[in-house]
């Protein structure tokens, strides 16, 4: 595999990474790490789900700078139990340099040990290698296009994280194939969620065979949205 390119960047106030190409910045201006935990770690009802599972697998649509592999993760260890495993997944067009991710991370200390031991393997992950970083936390990017790369996986998830550039920037991570194979790579009952609750992002998934949930969003955004593969319910 020919060695992915890196985004480039803007650094806007208190070094937050913006994508001119999508015109859009990788986290919320209202603290990505919290935005991370309200949309999309307690909207897919993770806590409570995995310890009923002896593997979890969460897919992710755009990586970024890793803060929710990284939030999910440090929530992941206070919670697991001996020999339980963690595949994360994410879809990823541009992966970052490791300069770029620590860069955009300074905002949170309590990340910093997990975030220098994922660095610690950038150039296996950024390569799209599958990589267990530590005992239990297997990470792994699909690198290129999504709408080449998710058809093609071998995989499925128990939760995805729909966390792209905002849909009217990036339609196509949003499209109704791509949900499509978004329904083709979720187990029975999985479950997803999204920061955003545009209309046509919301029937294309309902099309796909999700039931999907409009619920207050994160620091005073009117709606996300959140739901299950085939209509089980999730906890509000």
């Amino acid at each position: 595999m020919a060695k992915p390119t890196s985004p480039d960047l803007e650094w806007h106030e208190n070094d937050m990474p913006f994508s001119p190409e999508f015109g859009d910045h990788f986290y919320s201006h209202d603290d990505g790490r919290l935005e991370c935990d309200y949309v999309f770690i307690q909207s897919n009802n993770i806590p409570d789900r995995w310890t009923q599972k002896h593997q979890f697998a969460i897919g992710e649509l755009g990586f970024g700078t890793g803060l929710n592999f990284l939030e999910t993760w440090r929530l992941w260890r206070e919670v697991c139990s001996e020999n339980q495993l963690l595949h994360f997944t994410s879809f990823e067009l541009y992966p970052m340099t490791a300069d770029q991710i620590e860069r955009a991370l300074q905002p949170w200390p309590m990340l910093t040990e997990l975030r220098e031991l994922m660095l610690g393997h950038w150039d296996q992950i950024a390569a799209g290698d599958a990589v267990e970083i530590e005992p239990g936390i297997v990470l792994q990017l699909q690198i290129g296009d999504v709408t080449q790369t998710l058809p093609k996986w071998q995989g499925r998830a128990d939760a995805w994280y729909l966390d792209g550039f905002a849909p009217a920037k990036n339609p196509a991570m949003w499209g109704e194939k791509l949900m499509q194979a978004l329904a083709t790579h979720t187990h029975p009952d999985g479950t997803f969620a999204t920061y955003t609750a545009a209309g046509w992002v919301r029937r294309n998934l309902q099309a796909a065979g999700f039931e999907v949930i409009r619920k207050k969003g994160h620091a005073g955004k009117r709606q996300m949205m959140c739901g299950t593969l085939g209509g089980a319910q999730l906890n509000d």
